[in-house]
């Protein structure tokens, strides 16, 4: 699939950022070490970092080529065609999380009472119907995007301070339990959401019509959210305590209803749902986005009809886990820990692999 028009390498590094702000404020990361949460994180960070420098040598490799051109490349036709469909189940299964995760969090706010299926149904008719016209649709959408997400969550990062929530006492004390714990939270858990989920860049890296500096700002912008996300987590056990903040379903939102400013603002949690739910519909539309051109990519389906057949995958899909429990409980505690790490790592590793012993190869005879 050709892009319709150039895309800069700044567009892409938007939506890398939106993407993984995405769902990661829905949930208290790493909660299981209490308020060694932040220290579970950066080093997952870390690691993530070092899995993203792998994605990038990949596509530094190959800079013409997407996730999918690649893996038949160097593969073949029948073993890439089978890793690519692999793929593009991981990317139609994270989509139906992300798709699950909007629903649920608008019954939950918004339209309580409201069937589950209807409120898919309509999230995903609204989401495809922007995946069809292709990523660069996308990519234009996160640079309008960017700037009021950011915004506001760093207004809400100032009204919890200005209102006295923040309490510090809450890390302590750090490492009660030793660095066991925290690095067994780190890895794979956190290293694979949100960290891992960037693989699914590989497919739109190609699509920037420079790619001078697209690296650097990539490796930048990672750097920066993943700072971004290690404050806005531990912000849940700093406002709640670690006990409270662990045992919320949302814990974020709960933070965020506490701010009351007398005379000022008595409700700040609508800006906290609208800058959610945008954020949850990008990650949403990326991961569509990298199955629909899988799809192409592998089948030769056309990129419309592809995004109504991934649509409907990804509706149906959604309804995996008979309840919202359930559901994270599975992510949490299967999709991260062993499904999620062969597509996010043990894959792009032996990609890489098999790429620099084929160039070595074609080096020694010629």
């Amino acid at each position: 699939m050709n892009s319709k028009s150039p895309t800069r390498a700044s567009e892409i590094a938007a939506t890398f950022a939106l993407f993984e702000i995405g769902s990661t404020s829905l949930f208290l990361i790493g909660g299981e070490v209490r308020q060694d949460a932040w220290l579970s994180m950066l080093i997952a960070g870390v690691a993530g970092l070092m899995l993203l420098l792998i994605h990038l040598t990949l596509h530094r490799i190959e800079p013409q080529l997407d996730l999918f051109q690649i893996i038949q490349r160097y593969t073949g036709k029948f073993i890439g065609g089978l890793i690519s469909l692999g793929f593009i189940g991981y990317f139609t299964l994270e989509a139906s999380r992300n798709l699950r995760d909007i629903a649920e969090v608008t019954i939950l706010t918004l339209l309580p009472g409201t069937p589950l299926w209807s409120v898919i149904l309509i999230i995903v008719l609204v989401v495809t119907n922007t995946v069809r016209y292709g990523p660069e649709t996308l990519f234009l959408m996160c640079i309008v995007l960017f700037p009021v997400i950011v915004i506001g969550y760093f207004v809400i990062l100032i009204l919890l301070a200005a209102t006295g929530l923040l309490q510090f006492h809450f890390m302590l004390p750090i490492l009660e339990h030793g660095w066991t714990p925290v690095f067994k939270a780190a890895i794979p858990g956190i290293l694979s959401f949100p960290f891992g989920q960037v693989v699914v860049f590989l497919v739109f890296y190609p699509m920037a019509a420079t790619r001078r500096g697209m690296n650097k700002l990539i490796l930048l912008t990672y750097c920066g959210i993943s700072l971004f996300l290690i404050l806005f987590n531990q912000i849940n056990i700093l406002v709640l305590g670690p006990v409270l903040a662990t045992n919320s379903s949302l814990p974020l939102l709960q933070a965020v209803q506490l701010i009351q400013m007398s005379e000022v603002l008595e409700r700040i949690d609508p800006l906290f749902t609208l800058i959610l739910f945008l954020s949850l519909g990008v990650k949403l539309a990326t991961f569509l986005n990298a199955a629909v051109i899988g799809i192409s990519r592998v089948i030769g389906i056309k990129h419309k009809p592809s995004s109504a057949l991934i649509g409907v995958s990804t509706y149906f899909l959604a309804f995996m886990s008979p309840t919202y429990t359930e559901f994270i409980k599975v992510g949490r505690e299967i999709a991260v820990k062993y499904w999620w790490p062969i597509f996010q790592i043990l894959l792009p590793v032996l990609l890489l692999i098999v790429m620099i012993i084929r160039k070595q190869r074609k080096k020694g005879i010629n």
